[in-house]
């Protein structure tokens, strides 16, 4: 079948004209093969074929795939018509100013859009809809590049659809106007915030299967047309195959006998007369084993399964010696035969039917398969598959090969007979988007899915049917495998996708598989990024994708895939650097001062710094980060150690274009810093709430701005103008300081006002996991409450948990009070901090000279914070002792330092960076543990600046 064939099987063709970035058809249809054969030309070009993320596939199976110029199974050449026809030039004269979207989000994954196609990680579309109402404005160019299943541009269409937006709890007036509720001293408000109105999505990924199943979800549909072609698809399904599921309802002997003979001279349950036919739902079949002991043939259901209580058995007899047996202890019996499509003799574990659940009429039953089923099979085996189906040998990977000892090596493998029959028709036959119904179904028909053998409530046991799924975010292949219904999944999938329909065609994204790291987009075009990118190796996302990319004929070029993984050789140093190269990108085509999140769902901190670290190589400035929390636990929430339940959100920008040429201007001098923290305070939310309280605002504390400013002249190839304590000091005579956080002079007035309804101040959560954290936590305690040693070292103890880093030395109490803090030795006034706090808490001290002798002997030995001037002096004493033992670390002749101050690197690799000597970083980074590297976002960051440096020559 060709490309043009393909066509006319496509979706309903629009009546009448239709427009396409400026040009008007005579009809949908014209409009798909004018563009066509643009890309049939552009695909000759070698050139076109070198943009990076090119997937692996003929020109046939490209244009058999696509539908230009909304999607292209390729890179997209016509994405920069679309930002130029859809979207506005960048104009700086144009006042844009947004706080990042600092709300916590909760959406469920119950919608019918959102289920309608499975996929391995996906964001709902409502919650991606509150960002990008948020950002942007009605016409906004929206990119995803990592897109997935198409989410983001669901969202960004349903932005002009007035129901979906009110059934996230917001308000729209008569002209198009959106508001959200605010809280104000106890009384809600409504705040106008955004418009009505569908934004224009461009959308990437890798993944040929995600970039399909991204263009049928943004597809518009006319539901009336869809119903008559799907039933018309299920009936000629049903004609063809049905007789394959069909099962005897109590049949008789004689009903049996007569059954077998009908189906051995290649009739079907049908011809027949008198029997009763139920129609199968699934069929379980289980491995069968050898013995070890006397080579007998163990039904692995049969002995292990213990039906009445809902459990496997650990240990079980053997049938045939009554040896006691355990899944590890057995082999698999073996079945060899002739695979026409590998043109070869192949081994297989050998398989059993062992239950069958079947519907006659309404009701549902159970049974094991009798002679007539197993002759049925038979039937089934000697059929020829007439339609193509994919027969390729899957790739080196993990879970591509994790089923070669069970002899499940080719992508035919993984279905039983029936159902790669129906699969290979319905691919081949059915009308171009009605194929989106199978893709939706060839994991679930597949061998991976798994009975469910549990308690299903109360004092029943049993099997919990075949809603168990199968092993996520992996190809395992079960013990029980569940043959579900072909026909019956297509048809399910079908009524899922008619009520995911977005029936006008509110503005279609372009979409386009390639690699981010490439776009085809001009600079300083795009509105607002939404990223959720694959963390590490949580997922391989390529080969869980290449079975159902085998059936569409282009496969994922995985050179360019951003992931851990051994057997693509790529640890986190290469992940980290594709992330970079990807951020590069989208900081090239944002628009400045515009936003980007990113979605973060990986709980280690080697990914995360990875991910930090990469936004700021690329040039964007970290300032919010917030919770989004799913509802039910993400796919690896479940199965994977590093995951977690409540993903986290990073909300960052790209300055704009007057701060980059004032630092262009003015260089590395205290005045671009202060430039930087005034245009960064710009940025960060003001006030923060959760469940009526109000929140610390983390990007707001003295340390972090800090570090937000270091990495900003890192970036830039240039020296810190100055120490962490005069950046304090600078701060606290810039700018109003409220419960440990920095405002802008006209922010406070906003803050104040909240605080003022609020009955307590907001705390920050520090965790003690390191030397400089536990100085920060010090801090904190001894300025709230100068204290004694006795009276703080429990306090401490009590912090230094099970987070505590790995190579990290752990300091003596003493030290750290010592070299951080002072300490009062009852010799002249009292202190203020101590005098303050003594007055304030002991009723019998208030009212006291500082010089009265009760308050000097409460007192003596307390440790303060020291007041800027003697502060400075100690950060001096401090680095000096810090830098000398940095210079042990140099001299350091062993093979790895086992344990080490985090605090004494960060301020050799500072110092190093100042002196433009990137080899010392780089020959210290060598003496330290790799993970100790990748988990200090610090370190990283000199690391990764100081090996580009001398990659570069500089």
């Amino acid at each position: 079948m060709n490309s043009t064939d393909t066509l006319d099987l496509r979706s309903e063709a629009t009546a009448g004209p239709v427009e396409c970035l400026g040009q008007t058809f005579p009809s949908d249809q014209v409009r798909r093969e004018h563009y066509l054969k643009l890309l049939a030309e552009k695909l000759k070009d070698p050139e076109f074929r070198k943009i990076e993320g090119f997937p692996t596939g003929s020109d046939e199976a490209i244009l058999r795939l696509s539908d230009p110029p909304y999607f292209t199974a390729c890179p997209n050449p016509f994405i920069e018509d679309f930002v130029r026809s859809y979207g506005k030039a960048y104009d700086p004269s144009t006042p844009y100013s947004k706080e990042p979207f600092a709300t916590d989000v909760t959406e469920g994954k119950n919608d019918p859009i959102y289920n309608a196609h499975g996929y391995h990680t996906k964001v709902p579309h409502k919650a991606i809809m509150r960002y990008i109402l948020h950002y942007t404005q009605p016409g906004d160019v929206v990119f995803d590049g990592f897109c997935g299943t198409g989410m983001t541009g669901v969202a960004a269409q349903l932005c002009g659809d007035r129901a979906a937006v009110q059934s996230l709890g917001y308000r729209i007036d008569s002209e198009g106007n959106i508001f959200q509720e605010d809280q104000d001293n106890g009384q809600a408000t409504w705040t106008k915030f955004s418009k009505l109105g569908a934004r224009r999505a461009l959308l990437g990924d890798l993944s040929p299967a995600a970039t399909f199943i991204s263009h049928n979800y943004n597809v518009p549909k006319d539901r009336i047309e869809f119903d008559i072609r799907a039933k018309d698809a299920i009936f000629e399904l049903e004609k063809r195959f049905g007789w394959m599921y069909q099962t005897l309802h109590l049949p008789t002997q004689a009903e049996l006998e007569a059954t077998c003979q009908e189906l051995i001279a290649g009739g079907t349950l049908e011809s027949v007369s008198g029997v009763k036919i139920g129609r199968i739902n699934y069929v379980v079949w289980s491995d069968v084993f050898s013995c070890p002991e006397c080579a007998g043939e163990i039904v692995f259901w049969n002995s292990a399964v213990d039906v009445e209580n809902g459990k496997v058995r650990e240990s079980f007899p053997c049938p045939h010696c009554q040896s006691t047996q355990t899944k590890r202890s057995l082999d698999h019996a073996l079945v060899s035969f002739h695979d026409s499509a590998v043109g070869d003799i192949v081994k297989q574990a050998k398989i059993a039917p062992v239950r069958i659940n079947y519907s006659v009429g309404s009701k549902r039953f159970d049974k094991s398969p009798d002679v007539a089923d197993l002759t049925l099979c038979a039937r089934v085996d000697k059929e020829d598959i007439e339609a193509q189906y994919p027969s390729n040998r899957l790739f080196k990977g993990g879970e591509t090969r994790r089923n070669d000892p069970i002899g499940i090596t080719h992508v035919h493998h993984f279905y039983t007979k029936r159902n790669l029959s129906v699969f290979a028709y319905a691919f081949e036959k059915m009308p171009f988007d009605l194929k989106w119904a199978v893709s939706g179904s060839l994991q679930r028909g597949s061998k991976q899915h798994q009975i469910a053998i549990t308690r299903v409530g109360g004092e029943k046991a049993g099997v919990g049917g075949a809603t168990a799924g199968h092993r996520r975010g992996t190809l395992y292949v079960p013990s029980n495998q569940v043959e579900v219904n072909a026909i019956g999944l297509i048809s399910d999938r079908l009524a899922a996708f008619r009520k995911a329909i977005l029936s006008n065609d509110l503005g279609r994204p372009a979409i386009s598989t390639q690699s981010t790291t490439q776009l085809l987009m001009p600079d300083d075009s795009v509105d607002y990024f939404f990223f959720d990118p694959p963390f590490g190796k949580n997922i391989s996302y390529s080969e869980l994708n290449s079975i159902m990319e085998s059936w569409l004929g282009v496969m994922t070029n995985r050179e360019p895939e951003a992931i851990e993984d051994r057997h693509q050789k790529k640890s986190v140093n290469e992940y980290r650097d594709l992330m970079i190269r990807c951020f590069k990108e989208a900081y090239r085509v944002l628009k400045p001062g515009r936003w980007m999140t990113v979605e973060f769902s990986n709980t280690q901190a080697v990914i995360w710094n990875a991910i930090q670290t990469g936004l700021q190589e690329a040039g964007f400035v970290v300032a919010n980060v917030s919770a989004l929390d799913k509802k039910r636990g993400g796919l690896n929430a479940i199965v994977g150690v590093t995951a977690v339940k409540q993903d986290l959100v990073i909300s960052a920008y790209k300055p704009n274009g007057g701060l980059e040429q004032r630092f262009a201007q003015r260089g590395a001098t205290p005045e671009s810093a202060w430039d930087f923290v005034q245009t960064h305070l710009k940025q960060l939310p003001v006030v923060k709430m959760r469940n009526g309280e109000l929140e610390f605002v983390a990007e707001r504390d003295p340390r972090i701005l800090f570090d937000r400013m270091v990495a900003w002249f890192v970036r830039h190839s240039a020296p810190v103008p100055f120490s962490s304590q005069e950046f304090r000091d600078g701060l606290r005579s810039r700018f109003p300081d409220r419960d440990g956080m920095v405002f802008l002079s006209d922010q406070v007035a906003e803050y104040d006002k909240k605080r003022a309804q609020v009955a307590q101040a907001p705390q920050m959560d520090l965790f003690v996991s390191d030397e400089r954290s536990a100085i920060d936590w010090l801090t904190d305690f001894l300025k709230r409450r100068p204290s004694t040693y006795q009276e703080v070292h429990p306090e401490l103890t009590a912090q230094l948990g099970a987070g505590w880093k790995k190579h990290e030395a752990k300091p003596e109490l003493m030290a750290l009070l010592e070299n951080n803090f002072l300490k009062y030795d009852g010799t002249g006034e009292v202190p203020s901090q101590i005098h303050s706090y003594l007055s304030t808490n002991h009723k019998d001290l208030r009212g006291l000279e500082k010089s009265d002798p009760r308050l000097i002997a409460k007192a003596k030995d307390r440790w303060f914070v020291p007041d800027p001037n003697k502060a400075q002096d100690l950060e001096k004493k401090r680095e000096k002792a810090l830098l000398k033992e940095f210079q042990e670390y140099e001299a350091f002749t062993g093979r790895r330092l086992k344990e080490f101050r985090l605090e004494a690197l960060r301020a050799g690799f500072n110092d190093a960076w100042g002196k433009k000597d990137y080899q010392t970083i780089l020959a210290v980074a060598q003496k330290i543990p790799e993970q100790a590297l990748q988990e200090d976002e610090k370190l990283l960051r000199w690391y990764d600046y100081a090996l580009t440096r001398t990659e570069d020559g500089l």
